[in-house]
């Protein structure tokens, strides 16, 4: 089972009460942050439902532990660090996220890990337009987004 990536790039202010809930069950409460859940037919559908809010994509190993190492909360504003993730039973960042890329483990189950990451907004700007699923823009489906989350790190 493999590991998505889902970044909300749409703001707050006049989404519809259906989409709101299904932002909040994904972990997506404000505009740049991102989660990671399991590739499952229900995910599925609940990604497609919110399709204008935000973007998805498979992710690999090499860009989870960038965000963990980057992005990580331990709390409000403690950082994730090393002995936090030695804690939950793993040697390094990257054991921790080649377990999450092949879902072996969720990042709602990690109890000490936040299970979300708070991106700021992207260095020089979005490609495509942000109000557009994929194709015209970067909502939706969107196999570019690793490459965007980068520039958002």
């Amino acid at each position: 089972m493999a590991c998505l990536l889902v970044v909300r790039l749409r703001g707050t202010v006049n989404v519809p009460h259906w989409a709101e809930m299904t932002l909040r069950l994904l972990n997506l409460h404000k505009r740049f942050s991102a989660t990671l859940v399991a590739d499952t037919p229900s995910i599925k559908g609940m990604l497609k439902k919110v399709k204008d809010y935000v973007a998805w994509s498979s992710v690999d190993a090499r860009l989870i532990k960038e965000l963990l190492e980057k992005r990580g909360k331990v709390s409000r504003r403690k950082r994730l660090t090393l002995e936090d993730v030695k804690k939950l039973g793993f040697e390094d960042f990257a054991s921790l996220a080649a377990a999450l890329a092949e879902g072996k483990v969720t990042l709602n189950k990690l109890e000490l890990i936040k299970p979300f990451f708070a991106l700021h907004p992207p260095r020089g700007g979005f490609p495509a337009s942000s109000r557009r699923l994929y194709e015209d823009g970067i909502l939706g489906e969107n196999p570019e987004l690793p490459k965007l989350v980068l520039k958002m790190l």
